[in-house]
């Protein structure tokens, strides 16, 4: 049921679809479709509902905390850490900043899990993979364990999926197959 709101919510806030001009991607190349998941994850029902069902998908694994790349992880993080811990089993919040600290530790990651602890990394939106992979070998750089990596929506293109699973079990709460069902149900144009 969660998800199904979700995924509704995703389609009226973030979804843009415009097969013939395209919009231009941060890896530089052109897609028909663009997702900007912050504008659902950032409302109120949407990061209740982005936190139950990334903590739905890692209820039962053997996870002490949950993080990736500074900005896209960040809201997702916190949200499924919150429900985490009203659900009695809590995970702590790691970000991965997009560059070293240039002072003090100049760590590359913040948060209080130490290493050894087992992981899960999360982003927004997956195309090529490349900032989920950046999360995962600092993590992994860090002494984490990877357990998987989850992202809210896979764009199902440039191999994201492909990429990721080369360095852990990859799995994605929506796809953009999901998101042009709902457009193709609804008749649009």
């Amino acid at each position: 049921m969660a998800n199904e709101k979700l995924l509704k919510l995703l389609y009226r806030n973030s979804f843009k679809y415009d097969p013939d001009k395209g919009f231009t991607l941060s890896s530089g190349k052109k897609s028909d479709i663009y997702v900007d998941a912050k504008k659902t994850v950032l409302t109120a029902e949407g990061i209740v509902l982005t936190g139950q069902a990334l903590y739905e998908k890692i209820k039962n694994d053997d996870v002490q905390g949950i993080g990736g790349l500074t900005l896209g992880a960040d809201p997702l993080a916190y949200a499924a850490a919150l429900t985490s811990n009203i659900q009695g089993k809590p995970m702590d919040v790691f970000i991965v900043r997009k560059e070293p600290k240039k002072h003090g530790t100049q760590r590359w990651i913040e948060g209080s899990l130490k290493e050894g602890a087992k992981v899960v990394v999360v982003d927004d939106v997956v195309t090529t993979g490349a900032s989920t992979i950046k999360a995962i070998e600092a993590a992994k750089e860090a002494g984490f364990d990877v357990v998987k990596a989850l992202v809210l929506l896979d764009r199902e293109e440039e191999n994201g999926r492909t990429s990721i699973e080369k360095y852990c079990p990859f799995e994605a709460l929506f796809t953009r197959t999901d998101l042009m069902a709902i457009r193709e149900k609804l008749g649009a144009k």
